[in-house]
């Protein structure tokens, strides 16, 4: 989808070029929260994201307007 969007491939090296790969995917909070610290990184974000964004996509995606089906 970033390629797509951005016409950007998003798993070629900034530094060299050659193509990386996914070798895992981090889905313990726990775990992420040790790896930045370890790496002393910090991310604040400029602000929270809506709560009811989330909500609002999902209720759009699970109840479709009837025009879709006419």
């Amino acid at each position: 989808m970033i390629r797509k969007v951005y016409e950007v491939d998003p798993m070629l090296c900034p530094k060299c070029g050659g193509q990386m790969k996914v070798i895992a995917f981090l889905t313990d909070f726990s775990a992420v929260d040790r790896i930045i610290g370890h790496l002393k990184l910090t991310f604040v974000a400029e602000r929270p994201p809506p709560p009811q964004v989330a909500s609002q996509e999902l209720l759009m995606v699970a109840n479709p307007p009837a025009e879709y089906f006419s």
